[in-house]
């Protein structure tokens, strides 16, 4: 059993979250081997001097700061180029998605998958850090990527855990920019992937605002778009 994780985390504005998610994955994580890897989206609050104490103050974290147009999917890429394990878990930092999950993906993911999902409950609606708006938005896009014959309740999630070398041998396939970054790993690899749901409940956000906007979701819609064309097509 391969018990080592990069924990890939990208972050805007997220000050508030850094600390008290770091002390949580000590917490949850104490029979693993991981490193943190915060990927700082150019924020314009404290995170960066968050970030630097904490580097400081632990050897397994390994934060980056971004200088570029800001993008989740290309902050997740940096981290994944730094990362120094094969294993590959990328989490929000919000605190929505609890890092309890994180030994039971494990788990999962060593009976042979190529990703473990942790599935938000979209349908019953038990989620108490998704809107109604937010929800009701998942689920249409989630049925658009039925085109795609994913086998995953949660194509959108934020919250999975998949190998190093699965973005290596597709990286010049991915569609690489905008907020969902498992989508694009699910619809654009080379060789369809073998998916694990694990269900989590979905927490509530406590300092910090949905990254989530028309401007995402015309991105997210362009993604399918141009991904059923290169099916057709190429």
């Amino acid at each position: 059993m391969n018990n080592k994780v990069s924990i890939i985390i990208p972050a805007l504005n997220e000050e508030k979250n850094i600390q008290l998610l770091t002390k949580k994955i000590f917490k949850n994580l104490k029979k693993i081997k991981f490193e943190i890897i915060f990927v700082d989206d150019n924020s314009n609050d404290q995170s960066k001097l968050v970030l630097f104490k904490l580097s400081n103050k632990y050897k397994v974290f390994n934060p980056i700061i971004r200088k570029k147009k800001r993008d989740l999917t290309q902050s997740c890429f940096d981290g994944i180029k730094k990362s120094k394990y094969q294993n590959i878990l990328i989490m929000d930092a919000d605190l929505q998605h609890d890092p309890k999950y994180i030994p039971r993906m494990l788990k999962e993911f060593n009976k042979d998958v190529d990703i473990v999902i942790g599935a938000r409950k979209l349908i019953t609606g038990k989620n108490k850090g998704l809107s109604e708006t937010r929800r009701f938005a998942s689920i249409i896009l989630v049925y658009l990527f039925k085109i795609f014959n994913l086998k995953t309740s949660d194509p959108m999630s934020g919250y999975f855990i998949f190998k190093k070398k699965i973005y290596l041998q597709n990286k010049n396939r991915l569609f690489g920019k905008g907020f969902k970054i498992l989508a694009d790993l699910l619809v654009n690899s080379k060789h369809k992937l073998l998916t694990k749901d694990i269900y989590i409940n979905f927490d509530r956000r406590y300092h910090s605002q949905s990254k989530m906007n028309f401007r995402i979701l015309f991105i997210l819609v362009q993604f399918i778009l141009i991904s059923f064309l290169k099916r057709l097509f190429i």
